[in-house]
């Protein structure tokens, strides 16, 4: 129980600073709804399908797991801050949980997350997305795991650096082959072979997979329960070393 009140607390207070200056929320979902709005309408003759709707269903999931990776890889930044700032050293002499700090900070990347991808959804929508609503709560499940281990990853390998400048190219390194190979903005049935090979070592490339057979409207594809075994799996392994070098970060 201790936990849970930690949690919720430290929930509470990151959310309100993130309100207070909701301004990464919004630069969060520019990005994607410029792909949405001015690269979108390239797909229905690219992937030679009959109709925008068909277009949206093979885009949308992919942009949804683009804005899971940049909207929670890169929160590490604001640790950083807090850092400088003394705000971390200051929890030291709290009796709030080790493990509530990260956790309480990740679930508040999780609703950012999910208040975005709900954006990017309603205004597919209106643009000619046809889906099912039980589909998008199973997909945007999916989303806030995939968020909880990318911002739980982030959080741990900014304890360690304690830098920008060391942060930044760190994890552009890691984003970029991550990015292209997981199939976001274009199947990867167009794909050599040997780039097929790669992607199956790519867990974001099941995410992609998963999601687009739910926005497919086949919830019982293989594909979906595999993405949520993958992205389970690397998720209780991300949260469960992040979160011994936080309380060993901020002993």
């Amino acid at each position: 129980m201790k936990f849970l009140r930690d949690t919720w607390l430290v929930f509470q207070r990151q959310m309100q600073l993130m309100l207070r200056n909701p301004v990464w929320l919004i630069v969060g979902v520019i990005q994607p709804l410029f792909y949405l709005l001015l690269f979108a309408p390239l797909l229905k003759p690219a992937l030679g399908v009959q109709t925008n709707a068909e277009a949206y269903k093979l885009f949308v999931p992919g942009l949804l797991v683009l804005l899971a990776m940049f909207g929670s890889l890169f929160t590490g930044f604001g640790l950083i801050a807090e850092l400088r700032a003394g705000v971390i050293e200051r929890s030291r002499v709290t009796p709030v949980s080790r493990l509530a700090l990260l956790v309480g900070r990740s679930l508040r990347d999780v609703v950012s997350l999910l208040f975005q991808a709900l954006l990017i959804v309603l205004i597919a929508v209106a643009f000619g997305l046809k889906v099912a609503v039980l589909d998008v709560i199973a997909a945007f499940a999916l989303m806030a795991v995939v968020s909880l281990m990318l911002s739980a990853f982030s959080y741990a390998i900014s304890l360690k650096l304690r830098s920008e400048d060391a942060l930044a190219p760190l994890l552009n390194t890691i984003s970029q082959p991550l990015l292209l190979t997981a199939g976001i903005l274009l199947p990867l049935t167009f794909a050599p072979k040997w780039l097929k090979t790669v992607a199956d070592w790519n867990p974001f490339a099941w995410a992609v997979d998963g999601v687009r057979a739910l926005f497919a409207g086949d919830p019982g594809a293989n594909s979906v329960w595999q993405a949520a075994v993958v992205i389970g799996g690397l998720t209780i392994i991300t949260v469960v070393w992040a979160s011994r070098a936080f309380a060993k970060g901020i002993r």
